[in-house]
């Protein structure tokens, strides 16, 4: 079975539910460069991912890429060709579909947002209105990079009293602006040419047909394809534009958190506008044997306390106590202990409340405030955590009487400084294109210093914001040479964003 389905325009949050289904259940995902690599993400992991676009290593001619998945599923695997937009306009898909009905390969067609519709909408231009003319006209510019307009009856098209939009090459639209112009359509009609739609890199030129012409004009040569909009619907982005008037639209950040949890933050920077650029500076690994924490596992209901430091260290340890003889009831006996809301949280994800969440997250805070729960001398204590990560704090527990049980339950490995994509993270500073970064714990700031060297690390960060989620991640950054622009009052992702967007709404 073939399923060809669409991702939508570029935003990875715009992919029909549908088409999400079919992802996750393909053995072979067949898929456009440019379709978002976060949507790729939501297939199997052991899923093949074969890229055929323009811009892949090996680009395949259509012809080609009919037949490959159409053998796909001839060798009896679930097959989904992930095309950008939505696969029936503008698009290739109606040959593929035709394709595989002449191959007698049965498929399913899943519609996706198209980009002539979903990047005015994010630019605030609806691309139709009552009173704004009663025609919407698609234009399908060329692919072929020449500076030639699309042959059309112009005059026809320049007289329709409504919206006209087209998808050309950056160095065509400026061809079908003078088309319009030259067969009639006034140099007062509102225009907006629209770049990198729906992605946080978003950028909209906004005027009449005359001035955005004069604007075309100046621009580089080397740019990417736009949406124009042409009609008096244009006029109403001044009023209706959203999506660049969050408070951090235009802002890149560097997020450096492990790729396996650095969602939730991305999602929290796009939300409130900015361009998340993902450079994980540590990477999340399973300890060397789960020998010791299997046997804490199942001894977990005879300790006083357990610990838990991290989002991490909860998820390693329920799923070894779950996939073991023990279930959730051998943890009714201790107390449990959450360093942190997010800890809590993920504990509360399994059905599980915690005793104690201290209100300060250093050493002696946590101390004294197990202690006003009950004393520690003498006190049986599980503590989960990463390979380097609070010795201090069992140091400090012994101390205080407690016979504590330390186990790794995960490892965090130094991730290079590599790419996002087809951006080079280590160019970016370099270039000054990386306007904040930010740090959620200190073994990150390390590994960070580390991978770039502590001088370089120290130098490239200047003049950029720095945000920490806590006074721990800070002290890091600052014996490192690295100043601390941002440390929320709450040590919380969702709080660590927020102290950003105060202090761009502030600046």
């Amino acid at each position: 079975m073939v399923y060809i389905v669409g991702a939508g325009p570029g935003d990875p949050w715009l992919i029909s539910v549908r088409g999400q289904r079919y992802l996750a259940l393909a053995d072979v995902v067949v898929h456009d460069t440019v379709v978002h690599p976060r949507i790729l993400r939501l297939a199997r992991p052991d899923a093949e991912r074969i890229d055929v676009g323009s811009a892949a290593p090996q680009p395949l001619q259509q012809e080609a890429i009919s037949l490959l998945i159409a053998e796909k599923a001839r060798e009896g695997r679930t097959v989904v060709r992930l095309k950008w937009g939505d696969p029936y306009v503008f698009d290739s898909g109606g040959k593929e579909a035709l394709f595989l009905h002449e191959q007698g390969v049965p498929f399913e067609v899943v519609p996706g947002v198209t980009m002539p519709v979903a990047a005015p909408c994010y630019a605030g231009v609806p691309v139709t209105y009552p009173g704004a003319g009663d025609t919407l006209t698609f234009i399908r510019g060329h692919e072929d990079g020449s500076n030639a307009p699309p042959r059309l009856d112009w005059d026809a098209l320049a007289r329709l009293e409504g919206t006209i939009v087209c998808y050309a090459g950056p160095r065509q639209l400026l061809g079908v602006v003078d088309e319009l112009m030259a067969h009639g359509r006034s140099p007062d009609d509102w225009t907006a040419v629209i770049y990198n739609g729906t992605l946080p890199s978003q950028r909209t030129l906004h005027g009449t047909l005359g001035a955005i012409r004069a604007k075309l004009e100046r621009l580089p040569e080397a740019r990417d394809p736009g949406i124009l909009v042409v009609g008096p619907v244009a006029g109403l982005r001044e009023y209706l534009r959203w999506f660049d008037a969050r408070p951090l639209f235009g802002k890149r950040v560097l997020v450096t958190r492990s790729r396996e949890q650095a969602a939730e933050l991305v999602d929290l920077l796009e939300q409130f506008g900015a361009e998340a650029v993902e450079a994980p500076a540590i990477r999340v690994v399973p300890p060397d044997d789960f020998q010791n924490l299997d046997l804490s596992c199942a001894d977990a209901g005879t300790f006083d306390w357990i610990i838990f430091s991290s989002e991490n260290a909860v998820d390693v340890f329920m799923r070894r106590l779950l996939a073991g003889t023990c279930d959730v009831r051998d943890l009714k006996g201790p107390r449990l202990c959450a360093i942190g809301p997010a800890t809590a949280d993920r504990l509360a994800r399994y059905g599980i409340k915690v005793d104690l969440m201290p209100v300060e997250y250093h050493t002696d805070a946590i101390i004294d405030a197990i202690k006003r729960v009950a004393p520690l001398d003498g006190a049986r204590v599980l503590f989960p955590h990463a390979d380097v990560s609070r010795e201090l704090l069992a140091e400090e527990l012994r101390r205080a009487g407690a016979d504590v049980r330390e186990v790794v339950v995960y490892r965090r490995v130094r991730e290079p400084l590599g790419h996002d994509g087809d951006r080079d993270i280590y160019k970016m500073l370099l270039e000054g294109r990386i306007d904040a970064v930010l740090f959620a714990s200190a073994t990150s700031v390390i590994h960070f210093a580390e991978t770039i060297g502590q001088d370089q690390a120290a130098d490239l960060l200047r003049t950029v914001v720095v945000a920490c989620i806590g006074p721990v991640t800070a002290e890091a950054a600052q014996t490192l040479g690295i100043q601390t622009t941002i440390v929320p009052e709450q040590h919380t992702l969702p709080a660590l964003v927020a102290a950003l967007v105060d202090y761009y709404r502030t600046a």
